[in-house]
């Protein structure tokens, strides 16, 4: 049973061949899965892909003549596959649409706690035997309000965190969490959520509803000076409205995990090289902007899991025919 991993990193082959043991045959490429390699799937019965690898229509019809059954995403979004055209070409698609909220949970709270008190900063400073506070003036989270868009999984726990800080917590949902409202979670509209919230946290899915969420025409409904954290999608935010936004002071810090035009950049070592992305280099100008590069979800146990789940959707697909966890289009308007 031949597998192809795409996009494989040397932590994929130590999770994925822990779980998958003598029955299977991983082959670790790491280009991404595009119309340009996807020839390296022939004689594959499944593959195995990742976030930034291209699922549309031309790559799937190309797997399917070559014969591959399944496609197994490692990752639980799957807004970079035609979901429908799998469908109509009989292209198994299957997910992990749980690993661990907690690992993407936690580093939302990191990322709001470091640019609150400023850590990146100082942690520059002291290494230049800088030790003035001038500029590393931060605000208790106590007692604030922090609204959240989306609260699945990943965004109850995080509620909870929030709470657990004293926060005021408000969420935007079409799926109200009857957990988040146990905390005592008010859900409102998206408008008094973002006319209210001194953090905003974007915790739900890519769907057509949500890409662009901030964007220059919503950026007016923001409490001034707000602080916006995205561990979501990229999508989710217009990153020039975002600078638009920051250079005007609607925003007032800025953390994301995710960048609409990150397939050319995280996951990479580009150290050597020239950024090329004007749009993300004048991001990272910012003082009051932290980006950490998709790494959201990369905790021991979080890697464990994706790859149990992985190995457990082929193993399911070839024994049974289905696998565990598979996506279709009437998911496509599911709840975050």
């Amino acid at each position: 049973m031949r597998i192809v991993v795409y996009s494989a990193k040397p932590y994929d082959r130590q999770f994925l061949d822990a779980a998958a043991g003598s029955g299977m045959r991983m082959q670790y490429c790491e280009a991404r899965l595009s119309l340009e390699t996807v020839a390296l799937a022939k004689g594959a019965v499944a593959i195995c892909a990742f976030v930034n690898d291209d699922l549309s229509r031309p790559v799937l019809e190309k797997l399917v003549e070559m014969g591959v059954r399944l496609v197994a995403l490692r990752c639980a979004g799957f807004n970079q596959v035609d979901i429908a055209a799998a469908e109509k070409l009989g292209l198994t698609i299957a997910r992990v649409p749980a690993y661990s909220p907690h690992a993407v949970a936690e580093h939302t709270m990191a990322l709001i706690l470091a640019l609150n008190r400023k850590i990146h900063r100082a942690y520059n400073r002291v290494r230049e035997g800088n030790f003035a506070l001038d500029g590393l003036l931060g605000f208790d989270l106590h007692g604030k309000t922090v609204g959240i868009v989306g609260t699945g999984k990943i965004g109850a726990i995080f509620a909870r965190i929030a709470a657990g800080f004293g926060c005021r917590i408000i969420g935007h949902d079409p799926y109200p969490n009857p957990d988040c409202e146990a905390l005592g979670m008010v859900y409102v509209t998206r408008e008094e959520l973002f006319r209210t919230s001194d953090v905003l946290a974007l915790m739900c899915p890519l769907t057509p509803e949500t890409r662009h969420l901030i964007r220059r025409d919503t950026l007016p409904l923001l409490k001034k000076g707000v602080m916006l954290v995205n561990t979501s999608r990229g999508a989710i935010i217009d990153t020039r409205a975002a600078i638009a936004g920051l250079k005007d002071g609607t925003i007032g810090s800025l953390g994301i995990d995710v960048y609409e035009e990150e397939a050319d950049l995280f996951f990479e070592d580009l150290s050597n090289d020239v950024l090329r992305d004007d749009v993300f280099a004048r991001l990272l100008t910012f003082p009051n902007v932290l980006v950490t590069g998709h790494q959201g979800f990369f905790t021991h146990e979080a890697l464990k899991n994706i790859a149990d789940t992985t190995i457990g959707n082929v193993q399911s697909f070839f024994d049974t025919g289905k696998a565990l966890h598979v996506v279709s289009t009437r998911q496509l308007a599911g709840p975050a």
